[in-house]
């Protein structure tokens, strides 16, 4: 899985389907984390909520994990031209997290934001399990992604969308996943607890902060 293919023109089109919701989904919890001194970032894409990150947590230092490198390419220019000293802070890491070797109990905030949509159920459980051991025993967690509301037609909406969405992704990405899968019982499995939850688009999108219970 790379979206190498669509990294050039990926922000076009996250506009022309959802204007400004994916951001303001990405950054909605993110001044309610308390400040982190090192962060994981999986699948960061092009740099806009690392950007926000960096410019909130001035002594933060972050992992940043992407399977595209031309993602990666385009966050580094983003945190270059809009964050000063920024690119100090930030480690960039070419690599799928499905088989990297991540380190245990180093991180204070976990980031997965639009990326455990791409994988399976099976994935999805994995990789919880894997970001879960490379967290601190007081963590955070942010996570924004998909969802489908419960009832109405908003739901027969998300579905639609989902839909088109992922069939465009699995030719253009390769992704592995066909539908949404939610992580929700993967991560209370793990010892985090929900503390806050944001909706939008009627309640096609959200922003979650989970925090491991002590």
């Amino acid at each position: 899985m790379s979206f190498d293919a669509v990294a050039a023109w990926y922000l076009t089109l996250e506009w022309i389907a959802f204007g400004d919701a994916l951001q303001r989904c990405r950054v909605a919890c993110l001044n309610e984390i308390s400040p982190p001194h090192r962060a994981l970032i999986v699948g960061e894409g092009n740099g806009r909520f690392l950007c926000e990150l960096l410019r909130l947590h001035s002594e933060i230092e972050v992992d940043c994990i992407d399977a595209s490198e031309r993602m990666l390419h385009l966050a580094r220019e983003r945190v270059e031209n809009n964050v000063s000293n920024g690119l100090g802070r930030v480690h960039f890491l070419h690599g799928d997290i499905t088989s990297w070797s991540l380190p245990d109990d180093r991180y204070d905030l976990v980031v997965t934001h639009f990326v455990l949509d791409c994988f399976p159920e099976a994935g999805v459980a994995g990789i919880i399990k894997k970001l879960a051991r490379a967290a601190k025993y007081d963590a955070s967690w942010l996570l924004a992604d998909f969802c489908i509301p419960r009832s109405g037609v908003t739901r027969l909406h998300a579905r639609l969308w989902l839909a088109a969405m992922y069939l465009f992704f699995r030719f253009t990405a390769r992704i592995q996943a066909s539908e949404l899968i939610d992580p929700t019982p993967f991560m209370r499995a793990e010892g985090f607890a929900l503390a806050r939850q944001h909706q939008f688009r009627c309640g096609m999108l959200k922003s979650e902060m989970w925090r491991r219970e002590l």
